[in-house]
This record gives structure tokens, C-alpha cells and sequence, in this order.
């Protein structure tokens, strides 16, 4: 779907103007009723759910070929259960939360209320363009906000059709779409939001936070980073390996919480490679024509990845590649096992974020754990085995945004649990609860009713009930 190119100065006069309608709207209506932000919600649901075919369609056309089925489970799923859990739940989350007043301040009442914070910016990347832009607009959307979504360039398909959608389903001063390239999105995070939040690479996350600085604007970035998958000294071997693979699978590896390199024992490695390879080829069969295979986003990407293995062969390593064919004109690139690796080679310092799978192997679990926190603090963490001695070493020793035990990828489907990364992979969280606390005020409100002892402590100081304080709560 073309879009009409408009000159720079025209595009920053729309940014600028939708931004001023939906800061106007959400000064006459501050505080939208559980009723309208339940009707919101499920508008937005009804929508989703008539229009699966199409979402599955743009976005595969984007990609060059993505599975619907694919698309289904790992986009439109977890995007209405999201929905179905704040609606289930939004109720008790606007709730005011009642507080404790110390003794010495009775009689009084305490609580916080939760207040919209007004205009939310929200980012969305190329990996997930629907997950990614329904997961954050339906939290905001649930803590009563506006909301302006700029999505990827990289996905010029899928992003004019939701453009479209979302039109159709809100005004704009409630939800408003923008598309555009890196030069509409620099422009997009300079705006004074209320809220900004950013889903993308590390070194973007960078500009984003200096831009929204310039405005004070509260930030949360998801981003990514290199998630470590473990396999225990007592781990099942085959299920680990068929739950790794799925992980790495999926999308083709380009999700930010993929496991981007796995920690094998040493005596397992000829076993892992033996395993790893039957268990992709039972996902896969071929690769060439295959409706389930998920091609690389772009030919950028696919260069990318293809000088990760170059370089990596370059410096010594071993490739092990799962099929023989290539085909870079419709970018189906062959999942690889890699060993051998170091850290002087650019898939052991970058995200892969594709179907790479380097493998290291070690003796003891306290050299894998060294291993990690000798480097930034990655989104996910995975853990197989049974030993819980180990199990709970690798949790209390490790900092990651997420962990599975014995499980890739589906804690962020988990809508009870907070989803963020910690350092260089992340500030900040969001689904479900926290995700209405991060785009709400906490508004601490304290009533004071008309008999009040206050009084008691104003100047002169030095009286007897003064004193007959300090004794009693000064200690």
C-alpha cells in the first residue's frame, strides 16, 4: 500500500497537530469511565478478531512469507488475551488503594488513585508489528489515555492497513497511526509526551531517551540483547533441545527474547548438534517454498546475519548448517549451529536476532554464570534441568528481564507478569497490571477531616505535648 510522500515541514505540522487534538481531548475528558475504556477494548478486540485473514496477509507480505498460523499464535493470541485479561480485571485496577495513616496523623484518611497521564507515544518495531502495538495501546488504552502509535517502515504493508484499521475503530484525538520512515520516527520521539515507549534495538534506545529528555518524558524502552539459553548438568537433553529449538524457530529468530546463544556441558556437544539438527528438520523439512518458514524481513537483515557467519567463520569457528539449500533471493536463510565461538566475533557481541544459534561449552555452572555477568544484562534468561541447587544458583546469581525455567519464549505471553528488561536491555515494564500502572498516575491523596490535632505541633515550639511527642514516636 503506497503512502503519499509529504515534504519534512508537512509531516512534523501532522505529528504536531494530532499531538495538540489528543492533548486537547484529554484535557476535556481527564478521566474516561470503566464504561468507555471497556467499550474502547472491545471495539478494538471485535476488529482484530473479523479482520485476522487480512493482519496475517500484510504482515506475511512484508516479511516475503510468514506462516499465518504463525502470525495467529504469536501475535493475534496473545494480543486478545491481553485484551480479555484488562477486561476481566480493569474494574479492580481502577479501584483507589487504600493506605495506612500513622498514628501520629489521625484522625485521617489515605489512599492512592490511579489518573491517566495523558498522551502516550508508542513505538512499534518490524519483528511483531501487531503484538507490539496492541500489547502497549491496549494497557493505555485501559489506564484512560491518548495514545499515538508510529510504527516501523520495515513493515510499510502492515503498517498502512493498521493505519486504516485503527481509523476505522477510533477518532484521532483517542488513536492516531503514523507511518513514515527514521526521519518521521526522530521527530515522533521528540514530542512532549506524557509517556513514551520504545520497543527496538539497544543503540536506538540510546537517542530515544535523549530525545524524550529533552521533554522530561517518562521512558520505558524494551529492547533486547543477547538472551542466554542453559542446559543443566541434569537436564533431558532431547526436550530441552525441541523447546530451545522452538525458540529459536519461531519468527526465524528474530524476536528480542529468543535464545541467542546456548551454554551446553561439554560432553554433550556432538549429541546437542546430532538433536539440534533432527529436531528444526521435523519443524522443517525444506526450507524452499515452504509456507511455514518465516524469510528474513529484508535484504539489509539478511546481509547482516550472512556477515555474521563470515566473520565467525573468518576468526575460526565452525558452522553447521541445517540445510544445504540457500535461497537469498527470497531470503530463506538456513538455521545454523555455530561452535568454537569467541568473544572477538560480531555474533558473540550483537544481538543475532535471526536463525544463528552459536553454542559454548563449559564444566561448571559457576563459568556460564561468569560468563553472563561478565556482560550487559540480557532481556531473557533460560534454564534447563531439574537440580534445584543449580536452578536457584543461576536465578540469584544472574540478572535478566525474564527467566524460564525449562521453557522458552512464553513468559510474554503471561499477562499476570510484568515484561521489561533491566540495563542495556531494557527500562521499565508493561503487561497486564503493571502495564496500567506504568501509563497511570499514582496519585497520593490524603483527607483530613474537620477535627483535626495538627495544631498541637505549630510554633511556639517547646511545649509540653511537643515534647510528650518526641518521646513517644522518637525512638
Amino acid at each position: 500500500m503506497d503512502q503519499p510522500i509529504l515534504s519534512s515541514e508537512v509531516q512534523d505540522a501532522f505529528l504536531e497537530q494530532i499531538f495538540q487534538q489528543q492533548k486537547q481531548a484529554y484535557l476535556k475528558q481527564p478521566n474516561p469511565s470503566l464504561a468507555e475504556r471497556k467499550h474502547w477494548l472491545k471495539q478494538l478486540k471485535t476488529q482484530l478478531l473479523k479482520q485476522q485473514a487480512e493482519i496475517a496477509r500484510t504482515i506475511s507480505q512484508d516479511f516475503g512469507n510468514r506462516s499465518q498460523d504463525e502470525t495467529r499464535l504469536v501475535e493475534l493470541l496473545p494480543s486478545i488475551m491481553g485484551i480479555n485479561y484488562a477486561l476481566k480485571h480493569l474494574k479492580h485496577w481502577m479501584q483507589p488503594s487504600k493506605r495506612h495513616v500513622g498514628l501520629l496523623f489521625q484522625p485521617a484518611q489515605a489512599y492512592v488513585m490511579y489518573q491517566p497521564v495523558g498522551v502516550v507515544g508508542i513505538v512499534v518495531p518490524w519483528n511483531y508489528p501487531l503484538f507490539l502495538a496492541i500489547g502497549p495501546l491496549c494497557q493505555a488504552l485501559a489506564a484512560g489515555n491518548r495514545v499515538m502509535l508510529k510504527m516501523s517502515e520495515f513493515t510499510p504493508d502492515f503498517s498502512a492497513y493498521f493505519q486504516k484499521l485503527i481509523s476505522e475503530i477510533f477518532p484521532s484525538d483517542l488513536v492516531q497511526v503514523i507511518t513514515g520512515d527514521a526521519v518521521i520516527a526522530q521527530k515522533f520521539t521528540t514530542l512532549p509526551f506524557d509517556h513514551l515507549l520504545f520497543t527496538g534495538a539497544t543503540s536506538i534506545g540510546k537517542h530515544v531517551m535523549q530525545a524524550a529528555a529533552q521533554n522530561l518524558t517518562p521512558v520505558t524502552l524494551e529492547l533486547g540483547g543477547k538472551s542466554p539459553a542453559i542446559i543443566g548438568s541434569q537436564a533431558d537433553l532431547v526436550e530441552s533441545i525441541q523447546r530451545i529449538a522452538f525458540g529459536k524457530c519461531v519468527n526465524s529468530g528474530q524476536t528480542c527474547v529468543a535464545p541467542d546463544y546456548v551454554f551446553v556441558p561439554e560432553t554433550q556437544l556432538e549429541r546437542f548438534i546430532e538433536h539440534y539438527q533432527k529436531t528444526v528438520h521435523q519443524f522443517y523439512p525444506e526450507i524452499s517454498d515452504n509456507a511455514d518458514y518465516t524469510t528474513i524481513i529484508n535484504d539489509r537483515q539478511y546481509q547482516r546475519l550472512k556477515q555474521y557467519l563470515d566473520d565467525a567463520k573468518q576468526k575460526g569457528a565452525t558452522i553447521v548448517p541445517i540445510y544445504e539449500q540457500q535461497d537469498a533471493q527470497n531470503r530463506s536463510l538456513s538455521h545454523c549451529i555455530v561452535y568454537g565461538v569467541d568473544s572477538s566475533m560480531r555474533l558473540m557481541q550483537e544481538e543475532i536476532f535471526g536463525p544463528i544459534l552459536p553454542v559454548i561449552t563449559y564444566k561448571k555452572i559457576e563459568d556460564v554464570v561468569d560468563h553472563i555477568n561478565l556482560h550487559p544484562r540480557p532481556l531473557a534468561l533460560y534454564y534447563f534441568g531439574t537440580q534445584q541447587q543449580e536452578q536457584q544458583y543461576v536465578l540469584t546469581h544472574t540478572h535478566s528481564g525474564g527467566v524460564c525455567l525449562n521453557e522458552t519464549l512464553v513468559h510474554v505471553g503471561q499477562d499476570d507478569m510484568p515484561f521489561g528488561g533491566i540495563g542495556s536491555s531494557g527500562i521499565g515494564h508493561y503487561h497486564g497490571y503493571e502495564g496500567f500502572l506504568t501509563f497511570s498516575h499514582a496519585k497520593s491523596v490524603f483527607v483530613r477531616p474537620q477535627l483535626s490535632f495538627m495544631k498541637f505541633i505549630y510554633p511556639p515550639y517547646g511545649t509540653k505535648v511537643q515534647k510528650m511527642i518526641y518521646k513517644w514516636f522518637l525512638r
